[in-house]
């Protein structure tokens, strides 16, 4: 079922936004060489602590972080560790947070250093997928064509759009109907109305969309083992156009 939040509850879903915000905002801060991603977690959960939210994915399904922390070929779900970042790496960061009962959702890809041309171009291109999402995540629209914004404009510079995990509704619980791929054709899929409430999240990888998850049972890595890059916000439907809840205050 579709929930379509009150005013009074966007008013705190903007609250829990700001926080989780801040925290991948403060998270991206900490990606560095020589840093661990268990260190970067460790941040997180200090910031979302500090504003007295919880983290979303901390013992959500069993995950045993307050953060996704997903390295290179790591598309998502990569659980924080003593791993240490290199020179020329891309760090993905997803944060979640709960304030009031409500929940925030958002990533980033942040590299390390100075990365080759192609792999920073894979980083924009995903960011600029999710903007050109946001373009169509408007009352009339539909879900297909948010997917195909997503797919059009990523195909176009030669990435792959993965298929296999997808955004989501998104307001009490982390993952609310309805699903929302980064692929689609325009005008399918389930009518955009005011006040739903979407996590648009583009995963784009370098080669092949093919993925697989690791022996972790958490971890999605890329089939081929090249790069892949994620981008994500928070939106709400309104009858001004999109909003995006997950900017930090």
């Amino acid at each position: 079922m579709i929930t379509i939040k009150s005013p009074a509850e966007l008013e705190i879903m903007r609250d829990a936004g700001k926080i989780t915000a801040l925290a991948r905002e403060e998270g991206s801060l900490m990606v560095k060489e020589g840093v661990t991603t268990r260190q970067i977690d460790k941040k997180i959960r200090e910031v979302i602590a500090r504003h007295n939210a919880t983290p979303s994915f901390l013992g959500y399904n069993g995950f045993p972080a307050a953060a996704c922390v997903s390295v290179n070929e790591e598309v998502i779900h990569g659980i924080p560790s003593n791993r240490v970042l290199n020179a020329g790496d891309i760090v993905k960061i997803d944060v979640g947070a709960i304030y009031k009962g409500y929940q925030g959702d958002c990533a980033a890809t942040i590299p390390v250093g100075n990365v080759a041309p192609e792999t920073e171009k894979l980083i924009q291109v995903t960011k600029e997928s999710f903007f050109k999402a946001l373009e169509k995540a408007v009352t009339s629209n539909r879900i297909g064509d948010i997917g195909n914004a997503v797919e059009e404009y990523a195909t176009r510079f030669g990435f792959s759009v993965v298929r296999d995990f997808v955004g989501h509704g998104i307001g009490r619980q982390m993952h609310e109907e309805p699903s929302i791929p980064n692929f689609g054709r325009p005008g399918h899929g389930v009518l955009l109305r005011e006040g739903m409430t979407l996590a648009i999240e583009p995963m784009i990888n370098q080669g092949t969309w093919k993925v697989r998850v690791l022996n972790d049972g958490w971890t999605v890595v890329t089939l081929d083992g090249k790069l892949s890059a994620h981008y994500e916000n928070t939106v709400a439907i309104t009858s001004n156009g999109p909003e995006i809840l997950t900017v930090p205050a």
